[in-house]
């Protein structure tokens, strides 16, 4: 229910989130796209992490599918219940196609997002969406692997937020990337992307 609840709630930073995928996308995407005519994939990688069910995963677990990753936390005030919600809605929107992609969400707060709260979290998302987390040393590998964003904020309260970059990955079936889907795409858009990526033929 935590989700239901901080979809709601007013965040502090939503407007530093979408800088940081902004200049993400114009620094670090831009140029990948250039990049991967040329054979070149710096996106991605290895990793080895645990499901919300417990279960031991790595980038094998995915392969075969192409797929779309988004990392942030469980804690998150707004962004992440907002983007997982709009993840949710293109699921729907995708039908009988929507089989042919996996969905993960990882956590950059492994601390707090136990197996068990990843799994009571994505449980108010659509059931495509998986959870991932690990160790902080696993979270920060794969972290690397994607290029992702994160730090912790400390709160008045004593508590923490996480600053992360705040984009969906979009991966291609032998874990090349394709493109992104920023914060807040809007549908039309997103919804081509992934129907481009379901049809996207391995390399």
């Amino acid at each position: 229910m935590r989700a239901r609840q901080w979809v709601i709630t007013a965040a502090a930073g939503v407007a530093g989130f979408a800088v940081i995928a902004l200049v993400f996308t114009l620094v670090v995407i831009a140029p990948q796209q250039i990049g991967r005519a040329a054979g070149v994939a710096s996106i991605g990688g290895p990793f080895t992490l645990v499901d919300d069910t417990g279960a031991t995963v790595t980038e094998k677990t995915l392969a075969g599918k192409p797929y779309a990753i988004y990392f942030g936390y469980t804690y998150c005030p707004e962004v992440c219940p907002t983007t997982l919600f709009d993840l949710s809605r293109w699921i729907k929107a995708l039908g009988p196609d929507a089989d042919k992609l996996n969905y993960v969400f990882v956590t950059v707060d492994p601390e707090r997002d136990t197996p068990k709260v990843m799994h009571a979290y994505v449980d108010s998302f659509d059931k495509h969406i998986r959870g991932f987390t690990g160790t902080p040393a696993q979270i920060a590998k794969i972290a690397t692997e994607y290029r992702v964003y994160y730090k912790k904020i400390p709160t008045s309260d004593g508590s923490y937020l996480m600053d992360h970059s705040a984009m969906i990955y979009l991966m291609t079936a032998d874990e090349k990337f394709d493109t992104v889907i920023p914060y807040q795409e809007k549908d039309a858009t997103a919804l081509a992307k992934l129907r481009n990526l379901i049809t996207t033929p391995s390399s």
